[in-house]
């Protein structure tokens, strides 16, 4: 009987190496595409760029808000006189000095003077909450957690609200956000003077009134409150979807987040080459909408770019070196 001696598969195999694999680890070429790897490649593209962030609210009775320093500098409080009634014209409450140069905070029309949020003639940045104050009647109020805190930092201008089984949308206007009264405060109110005079100015000395007795305020965080058109039905208690324009960019230039490793700040692409190589490059990140993700520099935009982008290791997703961390 005759032995039949049959050659190894693979030597049979000439169409490609990726075709058969060692027994053994993997060997990788960190050029290629690991075995297995569904890729296409795809060209960035440019768009009118808008993202947009929903937080949950709801209708509130008389919200506390925060007024924030326009300017860092240092904070001088006007003497605010108790009102009669509902203010009809905007308070003026407070002044950060930067320089030689005022810069007024003023709470809006509708809404009444709650206390200082930090000293008289304390050094503020911009930004920071010095003032509280209380709108009068309905208003939205939406909880912000730190992540989204961030994302719509300096981007309160273009608030759309969608009252559940109600009213909307409706454009709403942003009366402030951070009320930075810990639970408990009792809002600081300085001496009630008739004229509300800049306290950097001296003031003589006025007969004492009696005081109005002061509630501690409630525990409020991260919060934006803004107000409805005057046409639109509110009712106390009521659930609403805040939506707040975060950013736009015109003609961004523009790549799927699937070739993208990171979210923000920097990232890295692969560039693919003639040969099919891929080459990893940094790249700076912009806006994304959950689908696309602006690049703002690394790319001329005539690359082509491999999706799924780079997996790198840990080591490597914030550096463009290839070192490890000297860290532990």
């Amino acid at each position: 009987m005759r032995k039949i001696v049959l050659a190894p598969l693979c030597a049979l195999v000439t169409v490609g190496v990726a075709a058969c694999s060692p027994s053994g680890p993997d060997q990788t070429d960190p050029e290629l595409a690991p075995r297995g790897t569904t890729m296409t490649k795809v060209k960035p593209a440019r768009q009118d760029l808008t993202t947009k962030l929903s937080i949950a609210g709801k209708v509130e009775m008389n919200p506390t808000f925060g007024l924030v320093a326009p300017v860092a500098g240092q904070v001088r409080y006007f003497d605010v006189a108790a009102p009669n009634g509902t203010p009809t014209k905007p308070i003026r409450v407070a002044t950060v000095w930067s320089g030689q140069t005022p810069n007024y905070v003023e709470a809006p029309a509708g809404s009444t003077f709650s206390g200082r949020l930090v000293d008289d003639k304390a050094t503020v940045t911009a930004g920071m909450p010095i003032a509280s104050a209380k709108h009068v009647g309905y208003a939205i109020v939406g909880d912000i957690d730190g992540q989204q805190a961030y994302k719509i930092s300096g981007a309160l201008t273009d608030v759309t609200v969608q009252i559940k089984n109600g009213p909307g949308p409706f454009p709403c206007t942003v009366l402030g956000t951070i009320a930075a009264l810990p639970q408990g405060t009792i809002p600081e109110k300085p001496p009630v003077t008739p004229d509300g005079k800049d306290s950097k100015e001296q003031q003589p000395q006025q007969p004492k009134t009696p005081e109005q007795p002061r509630q501690p305020s409630g525990s409020t965080g991260l919060r934006i409150v803004c107000t409805a058109p005057a046409d639109v039905q509110m009712i106390n208690g009521a659930t609403a979807s805040i939506e707040v324009t975060t950013g736009k960019s015109t003609q961004a230039l523009v790549v799927p987040v699937e070739a993208v490793a990171g979210q923000q700040g920097k990232g890295k692409v692969d560039v693919l080459g003639a040969d099919g190589r891929r080459r990893t490059t940094d790249v700076v990140l912009g806006l994304t909408d959950g689908k696309v993700i602006e690049v703002k520099s690394g790319l001329t935009g005539d690359e082509e770019l491999a999706v799924p982008g780079p997996n790198l290791p840990e080591g490597q997703q914030q550096g463009g070196d290839q070192s490890k961390p000297t860290g532990p």
